[in-house]
């Protein structure tokens, strides 16, 4: 999986087939040089799964920005977590815009999105998203601004069969979940604009709770992908 041009419409998805991070071709590498922002409900950075935090932000419905980062709601760790154990060198940021429930705005996704483009990061997690299709042209505005300085989108393509943006976008990378894969693997299917990335619903497990019980869905396939492809440097 790698990405090709990023002024071209679509990352590419190729060859099709599964990528897990223990592969003799992924083994030694950790994510090194790679930038990461999660925009998520922030991060615990006392969480015994989190072990590092390049720094954060949060970007409010306002549009008011503030350097408290932390997580009230317990998502974005385990999305930051999920990450940051598949590219333990990568450098990851917070960019939180949730408060104390899951909802926030369009503008503010592009917002933050933007945050992430003009500090050129490498790749943007969006373990969320909007099912309303008249949002995609401010969603897809963002997203080619981010692309400009060579950065990418990774959010869910479909989940419960309803298409999400910007994940569905062709500009992005586009996630589906699949509860057969290993956690620390990911399929790459179809190519191209046709091109969609399976990933493991699940998060790190926590000890002595069952994975039914624990979080799990269509964010944490995102975070998966994102750090199979963070690890990889972005091209694996």
């Amino acid at each position: 999986m790698t990405f090709e041009n990023p002024r071209k419409s679509t990352p590419g998805l190729h060859p099709p087939g599964r990528i897990c991070i223990q592969s003799p071709r992924m083994r030694d590498l950790r994510g090194r040089g790679v930038s990461v922002a999660v925009i998520d409900s922030g991060v615990n950075p006392e969480h015994p799964h989190v072990s590092a935090v390049a720094g954060g932000v949060t970007i409010g419905l306002s549009g008011d920005v503030s350097e408290d980062f932390v997580d009230l709601l317990g998502h974005g760790t385990a999305v930051f977590a999920a990450i940051q154990e598949k590219a333990p060198e990568a450098e990851i940021f917070a960019v939180r815009v949730f408060d104390d429930r899951l909802r926030t705005s369009v503008r503010t996704l592009v917002a933050a999105i933007d945050w992430a483009a003009e500090r050129a990061i490498r790749i943007v997690n969006l373990s969320l998203g909007t099912v309303r299709e008249e949002h995609a042209g401010l969603l897809e505005g963002a997203v080619g601004r981010l692309a400009e300085v060579g950065g990418v989108v990774v959010g869910a393509a479909e989940a419960g069969g309803q298409m999400w943006w910007p994940g569905s976008l062709d500009s992005a990378v586009g996630v589906v979940m699949d509860e057969d894969l290993p956690r620390d693997c990911v399929e790459v299917r179809g190519e191209g604009g046709d091109g969609v990335v399976a990933g493991s619903p699940y998060p790190r497990p926590i000890p002595g709770v069952p994975v039914e019980r624990n979080l799990h869905g269509i964010s944490f396939a995102v975070a998966n992908v994102t750090g199979v492809l963070a690890r990889g440097g972005g091209e694996v």
